[in-house]
């Protein structure tokens, strides 16, 4: 345990870069593997989480170099080409890294066993399984599809078409990697566009990818099976996750003005910007660029005055993993904030829908909790804070619940920041950089 104190401080100043983007490092670990020859990957990020993806990909036969900070050789052996590993592959924490290498090794002919820490161990995977067996895989797995859990892949899974029951990218990712080994095309519809990091990335990569859209606002992607990934280099823009800290930070707290450099703001992942500006937020976007298919920008973020809006469901999956930080906002805003279709947070690291909600209450916010709604009742006024709230080893929570410290009119306490390294190293580093009160109890 690794309580932290956040305390109210008079502004924000500065400019800073972020870590790495998560999903992207995961992708880019993963395909590099499945490729001939080298890639280089700079930017990656050094976070618990992707380490993880790492070590596994290891156990594999990738031969994986550092080079420098941020910056890895994987030298790939190719699709369907991984080796059965000798030991059960540890995912810790990771949810991405298990989900999306479940559908790579669901086209290799052995057995193998993942599992992960109590967290991940909780959380379950039959999203995964049920479209996976179709494609011929075989599971054992405890009771709900949770891990630890032991598949057999095979030589040529079968292709198939699949309609996602709930639009999720880790599911339609991991259904794609899969559909590398067959023999044919794997078509995916999804009733929502999600992020598309894996059929960008696949495409860098050499893959023939095709995406449609479809009525009612669903998307349908297909992959043609067995083809020759080639080596691409890599350069991983900065978290959108990780940069929502100190923007929603900079854009609370008056007198803010703070760059955050080089971050991707793909459209389909991106969504907590236009929330932001539609709450008013003073956020500019500058010096554009493109990696691997994905868009790059630096984000300047000025102190502002928010009003509370109503995010319908259909914007959910653009902006999922942040919808923490945006709760911490609407409570500060002036207005009733309705956050809707959020069902998703129930089964992400922790409960997070609850959790946030009984953050919020304990530091005096006016709150409505539904099945798959959060209601934030705000007034334009400093939360009461003095608390210590309970993250459930959640890092999005205890990064959420610090940034809120830093306007309360008592201080925020925090009972674990152990978890934040594995998405966000150096987060505190960063923030108190940039005139943030945050320290260990």
């Amino acid at each position: 345990m690794k309580p932290l104190k956040s305390e109210a401080i008079n502004y924000l100043q500065g400019t800073v870069q972020v870590p790495g983007d998560k999903s992207i490092s995961h992708r880019a670990l993963m395909i590099g593997g499945l490729s001939i020859g080298e890639t280089l990957i700079e930017g990656l990020l050094e976070g618990e989480d992707v380490l993880k993806t790492l070590e596994a990909l290891r156990s594999l036969g990738v031969v994986i170099e550092k080079k420098a900070a941020g910056n890895w050789l994987v030298r790939g052996r190719g699709v369907c080409g991984l080796a059965e590993p000798e030991q059960v592959l540890d995912m810790g924490n990771s949810g991405t890294a298990a989900r999306l290498l479940i559908g790579v090794l669901a086209a290799h002919p052995f057995s193998v066993t993942l599992s992960g820490d109590k967290s991940l161990n909780s959380r379950p995977m039959g999203r995964i399984i049920n479209p996976l067996r179709e494609m011929g895989a075989i599971f054992q797995a405890r009771s709900g599809g949770r891990l630890p859990l032991n598949m057999t892949g095979l030589a040529d899974p079968l292709p198939i078409e699949y309609e996602l029951p709930v639009a999720s990218a880790q599911v339609k990712s991991a259904i794609l990697l899969a559909g590398l080994g067959a023999a044919g095309k794997t078509r995916v519809i999804e009733p929502k566009p999600t992020r598309d990091h894996t059929e960008l990335m696949l495409r860098h990569f050499g893959a023939e990818v095709e995406v449609e859209n479809l009525s009612g606002g669903a998307r349908a992607i297909t992959i043609q099976g067995q083809p020759e990934l080639s080596a691409r280099d890599i350069v991983v823009p900065g978290d959108i996750s990780s940069a929502a800290f100190p923007m929603a930070a900079a854009l609370l707290i008056p007198g803010s003005k703070v760059t955050i450099k080089g971050v991707g703001i793909n459209p389909l992942r991106a969504g907590l910007i236009e929330t932001f500006k539609n709450m008013g937020g003073a956020i500019t976007l500058e010096n554009f660029s493109n990696e691997a298919g994905e868009p790059v920008a630096d984000l300047l973020v000025e102190g502002s005055i928010l009003h509370g809006v109503t995010v319908a469901p259909d914007h959910a999956p653009s902006m999922i993993d942040e919808y923490p930080i945006l709760a911490v906002c609407a409570a500060c805003a002036e207005g009733t904030t309705r956050l809707e279709g959020l069902s998703e947070l129930r089964v992400k690291e922790s409960d997070r829908l609850n959790g946030m909600a009984r953050g919020l209450e304990a530091c005096g916010v006016n709150i409505e909790e539904g099945e798959d709604f959060l209601i934030i009742h705000g007034d334009g006024s400093v939360p009461q804070g003095g608390v210590k709230i309970k993250t459930a080893l959640d890092h999005r929570i205890a990064m959420a619940f610090l940034i809120l410290g830093a306007i309360t009119k008592k201080p925020v306490v925090i009972d674990d920041a152990v978890p934040i390294e594995t998405s966000f190293p150096g987060f505190v580093q960063l923030m108190n950089g940039l005139g943030s009160r945050i320290e260990e109890m």
